[in-house]
C-alpha cells in the first residue's frame, strides 16, 4: 500500500470524515470550526488535495457534494506509523522504545500498556 502522507491539518479533516461521513463542505466547516477556525475555501482546498492523494472521494448529492474517506483509518494510521519509524529510527521499533526509555519519557502506565500489547501479540503468534 502506497503512503499517502497527510499533513496535520489533513489528519484533522480525515478524523472528522472517519467519524461523520458523508459530509458536505458546509458540514465540515461547522464540525471543524471550533478546533481550527477554517472557512469554506480552506476546506475546499484541503478536500481537493486529499482527493488528489486518493484519501477522499465524493458523490454528487442533491445541491451539495457528499465527501467520504477513500481509505480506512486503521490502514492510514499503520502507514503513518511505519513511515514515522522509518524516518526517525530506520524502521527499528527497538531503537524507538530504547530512546524513549533513555529519555525517561515513558511513564509506568505506558510501560504496562506496552507489556500488555506485547503479551497479546505473543499469544496471537502462538495461534498462527
Amino acid at each position: 500500500m502506497e503512503t499517502i502522507g497527510l499533513s496535520n491539518g489533513e489528519w484533522k479533516l480525515m478524523h472528522v470524515l472517519w467519524e461523520s461521513a458523508p459530509c458536505t463542505i458546509t458540514q465540515l466547516v461547522e464540525l471543524l470550526r471550533d478546533d481550527t477556525g477554517w472557512g469554506k475555501h480552506t476546506i475546499i482546498t484541503m478536500l481537493t488535495r486529499l482527493e488528489k492523494k486518493g484519501a477522499v472521494t465524493h458523490k454528487e448529492g442533491g445541491r451539495a457534494k457528499l465527501f467520504y474517506p477513500a481509505v480506512e483509518r486503521s490502514d492510514t494510521q499503520l502507514q503513518e506509523t511505519r513511515n514515522f519509524l522509518s524516518r526517525l529510527y530506520g524502521g527499528s521499533l527497538e531503537l524507538m522504545v530504547s530512546t524513549m526509555m533513555q529519555e525517561e519519557s515513558l511513564s509506568q502506565k505506558e510501560i504496562e500498556e506496552l507489556y500488555t500489547i506485547l503479551k497479546k501479540a505473543k499469544e496471537e503468534q502462538k495461534d498462527v
